[in-house]
């Protein structure tokens, strides 16, 4: 049993296999509620009114991650997780990865909509 315990070794260091603690820089913690924010303003600019667009930010034992929900008028509420890298939060998100996930957001929603009013038949995709 020596050293298996999970409890075991110096408090604040992370253990053999585990992540070590993700701290963002005041700077680092701004550009991501920024780029977050930047996603919400271009999925509500997509979406006609009566869908609300949220997002959460937490930072963990992982890293930072960011959601952004939908919640459409009728239809289940769709949303994209992502966990940018610290140095990409440094030289910022990507605008066209931004705008990849308020576009596939807005399309989602849309969807979900069709789908709970029976607007067309869609065929689906994937399974």
């Amino acid at each position: 049993m020596n050293g298996n315990n999970p409890y075991a070794g110096a408090p604040g260091v992370a253990g053999a296999g585990e992540p070590e603690p993700v701290d963002l820089s005041p700077d680092q913690e701004r550009a991501l509620r920024t780029a977050v924010a930047g996603i919400v303003d271009r999925t509500e600019s997509y979406l006609p009114d009566g869908y609300i667009v949220g997002s959460e930010l937490s930072v963990g034992t992982g890293g930072a991650t960011a959601t952004v929900a939908v919640n459409p008028p009728a239809g289940h509420p769709v949303s994209a997780g992502f966990a940018p890298d610290p140095e990409e939060l440094e030289t910022g998100i990507e605008d066209t990865d931004a705008e990849e996930v308020a576009k596939g957001l807005a399309a989602s929603a849309a969807v979900q909509v069709m789908n709970a009013v029976g607007d067309g038949d869609l065929t689906p995709t994937a399974k």
